[in-house]
């Protein structure tokens, strides 16, 4: 079921920007008189799923989800229709259009693309606002995991700035982009009292941005151990224990914090362990005994950070929301940059930032979260319109750089070095998807047999 909510979440978000995204091209094609043969969502080599003839033009759904298509008479694309190009032109064709509308028809895709990001990112502003956890809240400082004591950072630490930039939100993700996209080579805690500086190694750009490294965290707020969720019939519920319940010492041991706690009963499994533990309201510590399961926990998830600190939230008129959703939309292509530049200058792998249609699946998360898909599916639509941008034929990219050459010098590209052009740049295009899938293929290979 979890599977299904992942692909459901990815290919309505792929079906609305392939859908607008075609829309772009379509529109100002019919505004300048130019003749739409076939809108199609997804392709449809041999047959589609779906097809309707209205005026001119022909709607449907294709059966391969790597994207959309509008054919429009007289232009060289994907499709490779030569037989037209043998013809005359004839007025409503695209090649008959001034190169100053035919630059607007090819720029209309990610033009919209780019409206809709920006566009999406407010109306999430708008609709759930921002909130986050201030990093001077969290008293505690940080439970670093196995990757984040690897970098230098120690439990108990509170991070201040991450090179020059101070550390304002509490987000371990935000190491991660100021190593790997700012390079950032210096990280300042606080430690025992006073400021210590963790110097960053080169490595550690490619290392954060490993594909395996991805979902793995640096560190998370330290906080007490209150328990948020039990399991049913789990080991702890069978023992009487609650939500709100706070552990406070295992054994004896005093644990006042949840990574305390997961020092004490490492490597017990399938044995009883006494907790010091009190109830929500009360003054009082009582014992409890608890029959811990074979991996050595008592299924419980702790209570999140929010639970024991005060979190900020930022509401957004719809006003404010608009300056603020291009602002997080610039932002976020900002990064998009800075990881090409980081990729040509080798400090992050190619391979471990490529992924295919399972890489972004995933971020879309196991359930179905509005915010969260919203904000993905803006994140995807400015992503969709950089790509799209590329130089590369076949893409609107490239037609956009042959049309400027046009401009520029007068001269128009032959139609048979359009054809070329266009197939060795859907080529690169296909070779890129294969490549992007490939890879998560290999991944989900290595994972099951736990290379």
């Amino acid at each position: 079921m979890d599977t299904l909510i992942t692909i459901g979440q990815l290919v309505l978000s792929l079906s609305i920007l392939i859908v607008l995204h075609e829309f772009g091209h379509f529109l100002p094609a019919r505004f300048f008189g130019t003749r739409v043969e076939k809108f199609y969502l997804f392709f449809d080599p041999y047959f589609s799923l779906f097809k309707k003839q209205i005026g001119e033009t022909e709607y449907g759904i294709g059966w391969l989800p790597l994207g959309g298509y509008v054919k429009i008479s007289g232009m060289i694309d994907e499709s490779f229709d030569t037989e037209q190009m043998e013809s005359e032109p004839q007025p409503w064709e695209f090649r008959s259009k001034p190169a100053w509308q035919r630059l607007i028809i090819m720029l209309g895709g990610v033009t919209v693309n780019f409206i809709l990001g920006f566009l999406i990112y407010a109306m999430v502003l708008f609709a759930w606002g921002e909130e986050y956890l201030p990093a001077e809240n969290a008293v505690a400082g940080i439970a670093v995991d196995s990757l984040g004591q690897e970098l230098g950072l120690m439990t108990g630490d509170m991070v201040l700035k991450v090179g020059d930039v101070p550390f304002e939100r509490f987000n371990d993700r935000a190491i991660l982009r100021g190593i790997a996209i700012d390079n950032a080579r210096q990280i300042t805690v606080k430690r025992d009292g006073s400021e210590k500086v963790i110097d960053v190694d080169n490595k550690w750009a490619d290392i954060l941005t490993r594909h395996d490294n991805k979902s793995e965290r640096l560190f998370s707020a330290r906080t007490p151990f209150t328990i948020g969720v039990a399991a049913k019939d789990g080991p702890a519920e069978k023992a009487g224990l609650k939500v709100e319940d706070a552990i406070l010492s295992v054994n004896g041991t005093p644990t006042p914090y949840y990574d305390l706690y997961q020092d004490a009963v490492k490597g017990i499994k399938n044995q009883e362990i006494t907790l010091g533990v009190k109830s929500k309201g009360s003054e009082s510590v009582r014992e409890v005994k608890v029959m811990l399961n074979e991996k050595g926990m008592m299924r419980v998830a702790p209570a999140p950070p929010e639970y024991f600190y005060d979190t900020k939230r930022i509401e957004y008129g719809f006003l404010e929301s608009i300056p603020a959703g291009y602002n997080q939309g610039v932002n976020f292509l900002g990064d998009q940059f800075k990881a090409f530049g980081e990729m040509f200058k080798g400090n992050i792998k190619v391979t471990e930032s490529l992924g295919g249609f399972a890489s972004i699946g995933s971020m879309f998360g196991k359930q179905w979260i509005w915010e969260r898909f919203w904000y993905m599916t803006a994140s995807l639509s400015l992503i969709l319109a950089f790509m799209n941008l590329l130089p590369i034929p076949a893409l609107d990219g490239g037609h956009v750089m042959f049309l400027l050459y046009e401009v520029v010098s007068g001269r128009k590209p032959s139609d048979t070095f359009m054809e070329r052009a266009t197939m060795v740049g859907f080529v690169i295009v296909l070779g890129l998807v294969v490549l992007a899938n490939g890879l998560d293929i290999w991944r989900g290979i290595k994972g099951f047999f736990g290379g």
